[in-house]
């Protein structure tokens, strides 16, 4: 079991080790082979970077900030007794009440901790940014800050003013979230 356990801790942190523009590439080369290949399937146009990058956007940035929520799990894991969940198999509870009543709340602070994690470093992303979104209509924030610093005059207060709003985003995304826990942290582990 051991084994396997290093095994998907391994896949987990893969991401981590393959820079951000290799595997924003890798998505682009994918999505163009399957528009060459299925070229009248439906499904396709959702996939196609060229036209709609969303999805695929949303997938990378899942994709690479995935290790920081498996960390924060793994660790949440970690700390709780083994015990509680023990006394309520014990007690006759299933497996899936056992993990709805008593893993998922003793976990969930880490499970939110490692999805603001995520999400503050998915929001700022540049590599997926820059390859996957060739649209203006698209742009994430850091691909409009870097084509707005390259537009003559304006351009660069402009991209600054947007770096600025992009922080105090983050500032306040974060902070609502602490805000969020604190006021409902008895909630959360309650069982």
């Amino acid at each position: 079991m051991f084994r396997v356990e290093r095994l998907i801790d391994t896949l987990a942190m893969l991401p981590l080790a393959v820079p951000g523009l290799v595997l924003a590439f890798g998505y682009l080369a994918v999505s163009i082979w399957l528009k060459q290949r299925y070229p009248d399937q439906a499904w396709i146009k959702l996939l196609d970077v060229q036209e709609r990058p969303t999805l695929l956007l949303v997938i990378a940035y899942a994709a690479r900030r995935m290790p920081y929520v498996v960390r924060a799990v793994v660790a949440g894991l970690q700390q709780t007794p083994r015990d509680l969940e023990l006394a309520a198999a014990n007690l006759g509870a299933t497996r899936s009440t056992v993990l709805k009543r008593i893993t998922i709340p003793l976990i969930l602070a880490n499970l939110i901790a490692g999805a603001l994690l995520s999400f503050a470093f998915a929001m700022l992303e540049v590599s997926d940014s820059l390859v996957l979104a060739q649209k203006a209509d698209y742009y994430p924030i850091t691909r409009a800050i870097l084509d707005l610093s390259q537009r003559l005059g304006d351009g660069i207060y402009i991209a600054s003013a947007l770096g600025v709003w992009a922080m105090v985003l983050l500032i306040l995304t974060i902070l609502s979230a602490n805000s969020l826990l604190g006021k409902k942290m008895g909630a959360v582990f309650r069982v």
